[in-house]
């Protein structure tokens, strides 16, 4: 009888496991279900991909790292954050497997083990730099804990002063992933776009590479069962994958096996270089914050990954408000298919941000990114905005300078305006935190000077920070840093920066056991 007993007793409280299991997994449950029924809490651990920044002996990289202040992080948790360097992926064997080190641990292993840590952080608050000028810098594989780990920033910013793809090289470093879209890339004789792909975990990932254009899927047998081994990275000439030549087409990077960090650089023989993060995921409606008041071009690359049309209605978001783009009211996007739009100048001498909404019932699915140029003839240079994620609970931008950085904030919907605080925070030369309250009109975009802190030298990091019942804001940053007489920027958007995560409320349902 004890035993029966005990059995049911058993199998009440496997059920009850499932069943809590079942309620925190639940495919069909409500994206806010959760934040309803849960607790929001600072995440335990980070982390970060950088790829190799440059192979030019005239480039010079700066990363800059930083943790935010005031979200906490595990009890008594002061943590860690570094950036370790990763293998070249072309070191595998013929079977497949990363080179051994005599000692059965993989040469990536072996030579993160040995390495001294990239700008490790020691305290939130504070951003730490680390600079290098080699041209065979390697991929920087990190990760960040205990209290360092709520919001870990690294931002890598490359000056290369000659060359193909010369210019100003800015790059949030990327979380792991199993899935990234890159509307934008090419694989055109004056562009050499290579994605960089770089393996976190001590197992084997596998990546499948699928390029689209405008007349759908580009054919591609070698972009299939590409194996990047343990703690390493390896780059893939997106102009190997096909025999023709394609301009404005979009990548899909799906990991089969493990996960990846994604990054697309890309270098133009007239317009320079720069990386193309991924965009945000497809959805219905995008938004790309931050094109400068003085861009000189605007080209659209949108896709639509799914199985239906989407029509989309294209506004600018103006200091002053939502307007249409003259002869551009609405942008049709066939089913698997790339569509592109020339906007110029649409600008006109004031900062802006694309938004793209559904038009006509229009529900299915879309991506994009913008390549924006400043500068004419011989002296242009450019740089991409993929859609982006809002800001959410709060975003940050670690690499900073005392001249050159504009930060834009817009709220996409008429009527809902945004409050949020902006804190610049000094690294270790010196200067006190500043932090300043700005209201965006809703349908507008805002371009500041972000504040300084206080006495400040060197670089700095920023923190954008929603007010609580306002408006949905999107953010992106501009760092620009002349070289002689050459308009050299990037643009970093501005997602959410993954400091908290939503732990949904788990409990028993022993209903089960009477049904």
């Amino acid at each position: 009888m004890k035993r029966t007993i005990m059995s049911l007793i058993g199998v009440a409280a496997a059920l009850g496991a499932v069943t809590g299991v079942a309620a925190v997994a639940a495919p069909d449950a409500p994206r806010d279900s959760a934040a309803k029924g849960g607790t929001r809490l600072p995440v335990e651990r980070s982390a970060l991909l950088c790829p190799p920044p440059t192979s030019s002996e005239v480039g010079d990289t700066t990363y800059t790292a930083f943790t935010p202040k005031g979200t906490g992080g595990k009890a008594g948790a002061q943590g860690t954050a570094g950036l370790l360097p990763a293998q070249p992926g072309k070191q595998q064997d013929g079977k497949g497997k990363p080179p051994q080190d005599g000692k059965g641990k993989d040469a990536g292993q072996g030579a993160q083990a040995d390495a001294q840590p990239v700008a490790p952080l020691k305290q939130p608050g504070t951003p730490v730099t680390a600079t290098t000028d080699r041209a065979d810098a390697p991929a920087l594989v990190g990760a960040a804990d205990g209290a360092l780990a709520p919001g870990w920033t690294v931002q890598q910013t490359t000056s290369i002063a000659a060359g193909s793809g010369r210019g100003l090289l800015g790059l949030s470093c990327a979380a792991p992933d199993t899935d990234f879209w890159f509307p934008g890339v090419s694989t055109a004789k004056d562009r050499q776009d290579y994605v960089h792909l770089t393996n976190p975990d001590n197992t084997p990932a596998v990546v499948d590479l699928d390029l689209r254009g405008k007349d759908g899927p580009i054919q591609s047998a070698s972009g299939e069962n590409i194996s990047v081994p343990p703690h390493a990275t390896v780059p893939v000439l997106l102009s190997t994958l096909t025999g023709t030549p394609t301009q404005d087409a979009a990548l899909h990077v799906t990991a089969r096996e493990g996960r990846v960090g994604a990054s697309v650089q890309a270098a133009d023989a007239k317009l320079g270089g720069d990386w193309l993060s991924a965009a945000a995921d497809p959805a219905p409606g995008l938004v790309l914050p931050g094109i400068p008041a003085d861009a000189t071009s605007v080209h659209l690359v949108a896709v639509a990954p799914g199985k239906s049309d989407a029509d989309l209605k294209v506004q600018l978001a103006t200091p002053n408000g939502l307007i249409t783009p003259a002869g551009l009211e609405t942008l049709h996007v066939k089913s698997g298919m790339t569509t592109t739009a020339d906007l110029k100048d649409l600008t006109k001498g004031e900062a802006g941000s694309l938004v793209l909404t559904p038009a006509d019932g229009s529900s299915a699915p879309v991506t994009a990114a913008l390549r924006v140029t400043r500068g004419k003839g011989d002296k242009q240079e450019m740089a991409f905005i993929p859609a982006t994620r809002p800001v959410g609970e709060r975003a940050t931008a670690a690499d900073n300078r005392d001249k050159g950085s504009t930060l834009s904030l817009v709220a996409p919907e008429k009527g809902k305006d945004a409050k949020v605080t902006v804190t610049a925070s000094a690294g270790s030369g010196g200067g006190t935190p500043v932090s300043k309250t700005y209201t965006v009109k809703g349908g507008s975009t805002l371009a500041v000077e972000p504040p300084r802190p206080q006495g400040l030298k060197g670089s700095y990091a920023l923190t954008v920070t929603p007010e609580a019942g306002s408006g949905p804001v999107h953010a992106a940053r501009t760092l620009a840093l002349p070289q002689g007489g050459l308009p050299a920027f990037t643009v970093q958007t501005l997602p959410d920066d993954r400091g908290t995560v939503v732990v949904p409320t788990a409990g028993e349902d022993l209903s089960l056991l009477t049904k």
